[in-house]
């Protein structure tokens, strides 16, 4: 691990400062690159000001997620039928602060206190209310369990969904960085190329948002030595 972020901080070292400060300001809320979890909570009243109704196979027509995020799941699902027969199916993109409450507080009920923070994010720390997560399921099951993960479309979006702009976001083995349980069936989006990144390095986000401030606090120092 510890030699795939080295590369990682080389590779954006050597981007120029502009680059490296446009990565970072879409790492501000409102951006691609926006991390949220139990650390960095966003506010109770924020909802994405592009919202849009998902147009690929879902469990009902309120399913929904950021415009670019929608288009680009469009694309994956479209790639899915085409490459391998995989119908897939959306079940749960944004979700408001209230919702995310309701969820947890019915986990916290059926799992107890410790064991939900494991399996559901607290109001406040989801993805899903940024509107640039999706879960993920297919024709024969929409149930959200582990199962997705060795199914023939969960294997086939683990794969492949980089090349869409998303990761899967919370692998088994980074459960000591991430707070969450594996959840194969939860991507989120990044963009294509930020995607492509940590696919290919295979690490958790939280390292690449970190990698991503380390580049540019070391490009400005080294700016201002000159």
């Amino acid at each position: 691990m510890a030699a795939r972020l080295l590369t990682l901080l080389m590779m954006l070292l050597s981007l120029g400062q502009g680059t490296v400060d446009a990565y970072v300001e879409e790492m501000n809320l409102g951006g691609c690159l926006f991390l949220v979890n139990r650390d960095y909570p966003i506010a109770a009243d924020y909802v994405p000001p592009d919202l849009v109704k998902v147009r690929v196979s879902a469990v009902n027509s309120d399913v929904s997620m950021r415009a670019e995020a929608a288009q680009a799941l469009a694309d994956l699902f479209a790639a899915a039928r085409e490459e391998g027969g995989y119908q897939l199916v959306a079940v749960s993109g944004y979700r408001s602060y209230g919702q995310q409450a309701s969820i947890h507080e019915r986990k916290v009920k059926s799992a107890g206190k410790k064991a939900a923070l494991r399996l559901s994010a607290p109001p406040g720390c989801s993805e899903h209310q940024l509107g640039l997560a999706m879960d993920l399921g297919c024709k024969e099951t929409t149930a959200l369990t582990e199962r997705f993960g060795q199914m023939p479309e969960g294997r086939w979006v683990a794969e492949n969904c980089h090349r869409f702009g998303f990761i899967i976001r919370y692998k088994a083995e980074w459960e000591e960085i991430t707070g969450y349980a594996y959840e194969p069936w939860h991507i989120r989006y990044v963009g294509v190329e930020h995607a492509r990144r940590i696919h290919e390095l295979d690490i958790p986000y939280e390292y690449y948002v970190a990698q991503l401030r380390e580049a540019q606090f070391a490009q400005a120092l080294g700016g201002n030595e000159k």
